[in-house]
Protein backbone atom coordinates (compact mmCIF):
# COMPACT_ATOMS: atom_id res chain seq x y z
CA UNK A 1 0.00 0.00 0.00
CA UNK A 2 1.07 3.59 -0.69
CA UNK A 3 -0.69 6.94 -0.98
CA UNK A 4 -0.11 9.96 -3.20
CA UNK A 5 -0.02 13.49 -1.81
CA UNK A 6 -3.29 14.40 -3.56
CA UNK A 7 -5.03 11.33 -2.11
CA UNK A 8 -3.69 12.15 1.34
CA UNK A 9 -4.94 15.76 1.15
CA UNK A 10 -8.41 14.50 0.25
CA UNK A 11 -8.39 12.22 3.30
CA UNK A 12 -7.72 15.22 5.55
CA UNK A 13 -11.45 15.99 5.34
CA UNK A 14 -11.64 13.33 8.08
CA UNK A 15 -11.33 15.42 11.30
CA UNK A 16 -9.78 12.54 13.26
CA UNK A 17 -7.04 12.08 10.66
CA UNK A 18 -6.42 15.83 10.50
CA UNK A 19 -5.91 15.98 14.27
CA UNK A 20 -3.69 12.88 14.14
CA UNK A 21 -1.51 14.47 11.46
CA UNK A 22 -1.19 17.75 13.38
CA UNK A 23 -0.25 15.92 16.57
CA UNK A 24 2.26 13.73 14.74
CA UNK A 25 3.86 16.79 13.17
CA UNK A 26 4.06 18.21 16.69
CA UNK A 27 5.84 15.04 17.88
CA UNK A 28 8.28 15.26 14.95
CA UNK A 29 9.01 18.90 15.75
CA UNK A 30 9.61 18.06 19.41
CA UNK A 31 11.96 15.33 18.21
CA UNK A 32 13.82 18.07 16.36
CA UNK A 33 14.08 19.97 19.65
CA UNK A 34 15.30 17.06 21.71
CA UNK A 35 16.75 14.21 19.61
CA UNK A 36 18.19 15.73 16.43
CA UNK A 37 20.52 18.13 18.35
CA UNK A 38 22.38 15.11 19.72
CA UNK A 39 23.72 14.46 16.23
CA UNK A 40 25.48 17.83 16.14
CA UNK A 41 26.06 18.53 19.84
CA UNK A 42 29.68 17.40 20.01
CA UNK A 43 30.93 19.16 16.85
CA UNK A 44 29.40 22.44 18.09
CA UNK A 45 30.75 22.07 21.63
CA UNK A 46 34.31 21.58 20.29
CA UNK A 47 33.82 24.54 17.91
CA UNK A 48 34.45 22.45 14.83
CA UNK A 49 31.46 24.06 13.12
CA UNK A 50 29.11 26.97 13.86
CA UNK A 51 25.61 26.21 15.21
CA UNK A 52 23.85 27.63 12.14
CA UNK A 53 25.98 25.60 9.72
CA UNK A 54 25.54 22.49 11.88
CA UNK A 55 21.75 22.85 11.82
CA UNK A 56 21.73 23.16 8.02
CA UNK A 57 24.01 20.14 7.76
CA UNK A 58 21.78 18.16 10.14
CA UNK A 59 18.69 19.02 8.08
CA UNK A 60 20.30 17.86 4.83
CA UNK A 61 21.66 14.60 6.24
CA UNK A 62 18.48 13.88 8.19
CA UNK A 63 16.64 13.96 4.87
CA UNK A 64 19.25 11.79 3.16
CA UNK A 65 19.04 9.30 6.02
CA UNK A 66 15.26 9.14 5.76
CA UNK A 67 15.34 8.79 1.96
CA UNK A 68 18.26 6.43 1.35
CA UNK A 69 17.81 4.11 4.33
CA UNK A 70 14.09 3.77 3.65
CA UNK A 71 14.86 2.78 0.06
CA UNK A 72 17.42 0.22 1.23
CA UNK A 73 15.72 -1.14 4.34
CA UNK A 74 12.45 -0.01 5.96
CA UNK A 75 12.62 -2.65 8.70
CA UNK A 76 12.45 -0.11 11.57
CA UNK A 77 9.20 1.38 10.23
CA UNK A 78 7.73 -2.10 9.85
CA UNK A 79 8.67 -3.00 13.43
CA UNK A 80 6.92 0.12 14.74
CA UNK A 81 3.66 -0.53 12.86
CA UNK A 82 3.56 -4.23 13.79
CA UNK A 83 4.46 -3.62 17.45
CA UNK A 84 0.89 -2.66 18.43
CA UNK A 85 -2.63 -3.51 17.31
CA UNK A 86 -5.34 -0.85 17.34
CA UNK A 87 -7.87 -3.05 15.55
CA UNK A 88 -10.27 -1.76 12.90
CA UNK A 89 -12.89 0.06 14.96
CA UNK A 90 -13.72 3.73 14.51
CA UNK A 91 -12.12 4.35 17.92
CA UNK A 92 -8.68 3.21 16.73
CA UNK A 93 -7.75 6.60 15.29
CA UNK A 94 -9.01 8.37 18.43
CA UNK A 95 -6.72 6.20 20.58
CA UNK A 96 -3.78 6.97 18.29
CA UNK A 97 -4.55 10.70 18.62
CA UNK A 98 -4.46 10.32 22.40
CA UNK A 99 -1.10 8.55 22.25
CA UNK A 100 0.44 11.35 20.18
CA UNK A 101 -0.96 13.99 22.52
CA UNK A 102 0.59 12.18 25.49
CA UNK A 103 3.97 12.04 23.71
CA UNK A 104 3.95 15.78 22.99
CA UNK A 105 3.15 16.56 26.63
CA UNK A 106 5.86 14.22 27.95
CA UNK A 107 8.57 15.33 25.53
CA UNK A 108 7.87 19.05 25.91
CA UNK A 109 8.15 18.76 29.69
CA UNK A 110 11.51 17.00 29.34
CA UNK A 111 12.73 19.67 26.91
CA UNK A 112 11.68 22.43 29.33
CA UNK A 113 14.04 20.95 31.94
CA UNK A 114 16.83 20.52 29.35
CA UNK A 115 16.96 16.74 29.82
CA UNK A 116 17.64 14.77 26.61
CA UNK A 117 14.91 12.20 27.04
CA UNK A 118 14.17 9.93 24.09
CA UNK A 119 11.28 10.63 21.72
CA UNK A 120 11.79 7.10 20.40
CA UNK A 121 11.06 5.62 23.81
CA UNK A 122 8.21 8.10 24.35
CA UNK A 123 6.70 7.21 20.98
CA UNK A 124 6.88 3.48 21.69
CA UNK A 125 5.54 3.85 25.24
CA UNK A 126 2.70 6.26 24.39
CA UNK A 127 1.44 4.25 21.42
CA UNK A 128 1.66 1.03 23.42
CA UNK A 129 -0.30 2.50 26.34
CA UNK A 130 -3.06 3.71 24.01
CA UNK A 131 -3.26 0.36 22.22
CA UNK A 132 -3.65 -1.44 25.56
CA UNK A 133 -6.39 1.01 26.59
CA UNK A 134 -8.30 0.13 23.41
CA UNK A 135 -7.53 -3.56 22.95
CA UNK A 136 -6.28 -4.82 26.31
CA UNK A 137 -3.60 -7.48 26.10
CA UNK A 138 -4.31 -7.94 22.38
CA UNK A 139 -2.96 -4.43 21.80
CA UNK A 140 0.67 -5.63 21.98
CA UNK A 141 2.58 -7.87 19.60
CA UNK A 142 5.08 -9.36 22.06
CA UNK A 143 7.63 -10.63 19.55
CA UNK A 144 7.94 -7.24 17.86
CA UNK A 145 7.91 -5.37 21.17
CA UNK A 146 10.88 -7.42 22.37
CA UNK A 147 12.93 -5.67 19.70
CA UNK A 148 12.52 -2.52 21.79
CA UNK A 149 14.19 -4.26 24.73
CA UNK A 150 16.96 -5.49 22.45
CA UNK A 151 17.38 -1.93 21.21
CA UNK A 152 17.62 -0.56 24.74
CA UNK A 153 20.40 -3.02 25.58
CA UNK A 154 22.14 -2.53 22.24
CA UNK A 155 22.21 1.25 22.46
CA UNK A 156 23.49 1.14 26.05
CA UNK A 157 26.25 -1.42 25.87
CA UNK A 158 27.31 -1.06 22.24
CA UNK A 159 27.26 2.75 22.43
CA UNK A 160 29.33 2.85 25.64
CA UNK A 161 31.68 0.06 24.53
CA UNK A 162 32.36 1.50 21.10
CA UNK A 163 32.83 5.00 22.56
CA UNK A 164 35.45 3.62 24.92
CA UNK A 165 37.15 1.44 22.27
CA UNK A 166 37.20 4.00 19.43
CA UNK A 167 38.68 6.68 21.71
CA UNK A 168 41.44 4.34 22.89
CA UNK A 169 42.15 3.25 19.30
CA UNK A 170 42.32 6.83 18.01
CA UNK A 171 44.50 7.89 20.94
CA UNK A 172 46.91 5.00 20.31
CA UNK A 173 47.03 5.58 16.53
CA UNK A 174 47.84 9.30 16.83
CA UNK A 175 49.97 9.16 19.97
CA UNK A 176 53.14 10.29 18.17
CA UNK A 177 51.51 12.94 15.98
CA UNK A 178 51.78 16.64 16.86
CA UNK A 179 48.64 17.81 18.67
CA UNK A 180 48.22 20.86 16.40
CA UNK A 181 48.06 18.61 13.34
CA UNK A 182 45.61 16.23 14.95
CA UNK A 183 43.33 19.08 15.99
CA UNK A 184 43.10 20.28 12.40
CA UNK A 185 42.47 16.75 11.15
CA UNK A 186 39.83 15.92 13.74
CA UNK A 187 38.09 19.25 13.28
CA UNK A 188 37.22 18.13 9.74
CA UNK A 189 36.74 14.50 10.75
CA UNK A 190 34.27 15.52 13.44
CA UNK A 191 32.14 17.38 10.92
CA UNK A 192 32.01 14.17 8.86
CA UNK A 193 31.16 12.21 12.02
CA UNK A 194 28.34 14.64 12.88
CA UNK A 195 26.98 14.32 9.33
CA UNK A 196 26.99 10.53 9.73
CA UNK A 197 25.12 10.88 13.03
CA UNK A 198 22.53 13.17 11.42
CA UNK A 199 22.13 10.66 8.59
CA UNK A 200 21.55 7.81 11.04
CA UNK A 201 19.15 9.93 13.10
CA UNK A 202 17.01 10.35 9.98
CA UNK A 203 17.34 6.65 9.22
CA UNK A 204 16.16 5.63 12.70
CA UNK A 205 13.76 8.28 13.97
CA UNK A 206 12.43 9.28 10.57
CA UNK A 207 11.31 5.71 9.93
CA UNK A 208 9.60 5.50 13.32
CA UNK A 209 7.50 8.58 12.64
CA UNK A 210 6.69 7.58 9.07
CA UNK A 211 5.60 4.17 10.33
CA UNK A 212 3.11 5.82 12.72
CA UNK A 213 2.08 8.25 9.96
CA UNK A 214 1.20 5.38 7.63
CA UNK A 215 -0.57 3.58 10.48
CA UNK A 216 -2.77 6.65 11.00
CA UNK A 217 -3.63 6.82 7.29
CA UNK A 218 -4.57 3.14 7.23
CA UNK A 219 -6.67 3.40 10.42
CA UNK A 220 -8.48 6.41 8.95
CA UNK A 221 -9.45 4.22 6.00
CA UNK A 222 -10.74 1.51 8.34
CA UNK A 223 -8.31 -1.12 7.11
CA UNK A 224 -6.71 -2.07 10.43
CA UNK A 225 -2.97 -2.10 11.00
CA UNK A 226 -0.67 -1.79 8.00
CA UNK A 227 1.41 -4.86 7.21
CA UNK A 228 2.80 -3.96 3.78
CA UNK A 229 3.23 -0.47 2.36
CA UNK A 230 5.53 1.86 0.45
CA UNK A 231 6.55 5.13 2.12
CA UNK A 232 6.01 8.01 -0.37
CA UNK A 233 8.69 10.61 -1.12
CA UNK A 234 6.44 13.50 -0.04
CA UNK A 235 6.18 11.99 3.44
CA UNK A 236 9.98 11.69 3.70
CA UNK A 237 10.35 15.37 2.75
CA UNK A 238 7.64 16.49 5.18
CA UNK A 239 9.19 14.55 8.08
CA UNK A 240 12.68 15.92 7.38
CA UNK A 241 11.57 19.56 7.04
CA UNK A 242 9.53 19.56 10.26
CA UNK A 243 12.36 17.84 12.16
CA UNK A 244 14.86 20.44 10.91
CA UNK A 245 12.52 23.25 11.95
CA UNK A 246 12.34 21.85 15.48
CA UNK A 247 16.14 21.64 15.67
CA UNK A 248 16.53 25.28 14.63
CA UNK A 249 13.98 26.47 17.21
CA UNK A 250 14.96 24.68 20.40
CA UNK A 251 18.02 22.52 19.93
CA UNK A 252 20.59 24.56 21.84
CA UNK A 253 19.34 23.46 25.28
CA UNK A 254 20.10 19.82 24.53
CA UNK A 255 23.34 20.67 22.73
CA UNK A 256 24.52 22.38 25.92
CA UNK A 257 23.59 19.41 28.14
CA UNK A 258 24.99 16.65 25.93
CA UNK A 259 27.92 18.36 24.26
CA UNK A 260 29.12 20.64 27.04
CA UNK A 261 27.76 19.55 30.40
CA UNK A 262 28.24 15.80 30.56
CA UNK A 263 31.89 15.49 29.47
CA UNK A 264 34.45 18.09 28.41
CA UNK A 265 35.47 16.85 24.98
CA UNK A 266 38.47 17.42 22.77
CA UNK A 267 38.06 17.22 19.00
CA UNK A 268 39.31 13.64 18.66
CA UNK A 269 36.97 12.59 21.46
CA UNK A 270 34.02 14.26 19.77
CA UNK A 271 34.84 12.38 16.58
CA UNK A 272 35.10 9.10 18.52
CA UNK A 273 31.67 9.64 20.10
CA UNK A 274 30.06 10.39 16.73
CA UNK A 275 31.71 7.41 15.04
CA UNK A 276 30.72 5.02 17.83
CA UNK A 277 27.11 6.21 17.91
CA UNK A 278 26.75 6.15 14.11
CA UNK A 279 28.04 2.55 13.92
CA UNK A 280 25.63 1.49 16.67
CA UNK A 281 22.67 3.15 14.92
CA UNK A 282 23.59 1.62 11.55
CA UNK A 283 23.72 -1.86 13.10
CA UNK A 284 20.30 -1.38 14.67
CA UNK A 285 18.73 0.06 11.50
CA UNK A 286 19.89 -2.79 9.28
CA UNK A 287 18.43 -5.36 11.68
CA UNK A 288 15.11 -3.51 12.14
CA UNK A 289 15.68 -2.76 15.83
CA UNK A 290 14.23 0.60 16.96
CA UNK A 291 16.76 2.38 19.19
CA UNK A 292 17.00 5.84 20.68
CA UNK A 293 19.47 8.22 19.03
CA UNK A 294 19.65 10.18 22.29
CA UNK A 295 20.39 7.07 24.30
CA UNK A 296 22.99 5.83 21.82
CA UNK A 297 24.82 9.15 21.50
CA UNK A 298 24.91 9.89 25.22
CA UNK A 299 26.15 6.42 26.16
CA UNK A 300 28.85 6.76 23.49
CA UNK A 301 29.92 10.07 25.07
CA UNK A 302 30.01 8.35 28.48
CA UNK A 303 32.27 5.68 27.00
CA UNK A 304 34.54 8.38 25.55
CA UNK A 305 34.83 10.09 28.93
CA UNK A 306 35.39 6.82 30.78
CA UNK A 307 38.26 5.91 28.42
CA UNK A 308 40.24 8.74 29.99
CA UNK A 309 39.11 8.28 33.57
CA UNK A 310 35.78 7.60 35.23
CA UNK A 311 35.82 10.89 37.10
CA UNK A 312 35.91 12.88 33.84
CA UNK A 313 32.21 12.07 33.34
CA UNK A 314 29.74 14.36 35.10
CA UNK A 315 27.75 11.60 36.73
CA UNK A 316 25.15 14.00 38.15
CA UNK A 317 23.97 14.82 34.63
CA UNK A 318 24.21 11.14 33.69
CA UNK A 319 22.02 10.28 36.68
CA UNK A 320 19.37 12.79 35.59
CA UNK A 321 19.29 11.33 32.09
CA UNK A 322 19.14 7.73 33.31
CA UNK A 323 16.22 8.61 35.59
CA UNK A 324 14.45 10.21 32.61
CA UNK A 325 15.06 7.09 30.50
CA UNK A 326 13.79 4.80 33.26
CA UNK A 327 10.66 6.88 33.79
CA UNK A 328 9.80 7.27 30.10
CA UNK A 329 8.42 3.77 29.46
CA UNK A 330 6.08 3.52 32.48
CA UNK A 331 5.41 7.27 32.65
CA UNK A 332 4.61 7.97 29.01
CA UNK A 333 2.94 4.57 28.66
CA UNK A 334 0.60 5.36 31.55
CA UNK A 335 -0.03 8.84 30.14
CA UNK A 336 -0.91 7.33 26.75
CA UNK A 337 -3.22 4.81 28.47
CA UNK A 338 -5.04 7.51 30.47
CA UNK A 339 -5.26 9.93 27.53
CA UNK A 340 -6.73 7.17 25.36
CA UNK A 341 -9.47 6.50 27.91
CA UNK A 342 -10.13 10.26 28.19
CA UNK A 343 -10.24 10.78 24.42
CA UNK A 344 -12.48 7.74 23.91
CA UNK A 345 -14.89 9.02 26.56
CA UNK A 346 -14.97 12.50 25.00
CA UNK A 347 -14.93 11.74 21.27
CA UNK A 348 -16.02 8.14 20.60
CA UNK A 349 -19.67 9.11 20.09
CA UNK A 350 -18.98 12.13 17.91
Amino acid sequence: MTISLSEFLKQLSNPALLITVLLLLGVIMVNGWTDAPNAIATCISTRSISPSSAIIMAAVFNFLGVLLMTMINKAVAETITKMVNFGESKNALIALCAALFAIVVWATAAWAFGIPTSESHALIAGVTGAAIALQGGKGINGSEWMRVIYGLLLSTFLGFGLGFAVTRLVGFTFRRVDRRKTNKFFKNAQIIGAAAMAFMHGAQDGQKFMGIFMLGIVLAGGYGNATAYEIPIWLMILCSVVMALGTSIGGYRIIKTVGMGMVKLEKYQGFSADAAAAISLLSASLTGIPVSTTHTKTTAIMGVGASKRISSVNWNIVKEMVIAWILTFPGCGLLGFLMAHLFLRLFSNM
